[in-house]
């Protein structure tokens, strides 16, 4: 059949459904399970604070903080106790952590250090 009501149906049924698709590059933010974006400061703040945190948490004293290099000196007698936080050129930040002078004393740091680090960002 083809009326003019059949014809007005079936445009406003094609009309309807080409008006609900949409696209979103952005769809799985906010979403449930996935991440929304994060500005790069931001996300340099968390892994600086985690990687803080962690070194404090494993016992070790602060010995200096410089956020502009991106590097924490710790120590604990003389186990010390450095990290560095690096923005990749892609955006992502990188977390080094280097142990050093006597490990024999405490040679779990390393292991004490990362599980505090991982815990402080809920991994």
């Amino acid at each position: 059949m083809n009326t003019p009501f059949t014809r007005i149906v079936f445009a406003s049924a094609v009309a309807l459904g080409l008006a609900s698709c949409v696209y979103d590059p952005y769809y799985p933010y906010g979403y449930p399970g996935y991440p929304a974006p994060v500005s790069p400061q931001a996300a340099y703040d968390r892994y600086w604070g985690a990687a803080v945190g962690a070194i404090r948490d494993s016992g070790l004293q602060v010995t200096s903080e410089d956020r502009t290099a991106g590097v924490i000196q710790s120590q604990r007698g003389n186990v010390t106790m450095n990290a560095r936080v690096i923005t990749q050129a892609d955006g992502r930040v990188r977390v080094e952590f280097n142990a050093g002078g006597a490990l024999n004393e405490d040679p779990s740091l390393p292991d004490r250090v990362s599980r505090a680090y991982d815990a402080r960002l809920g991994r």
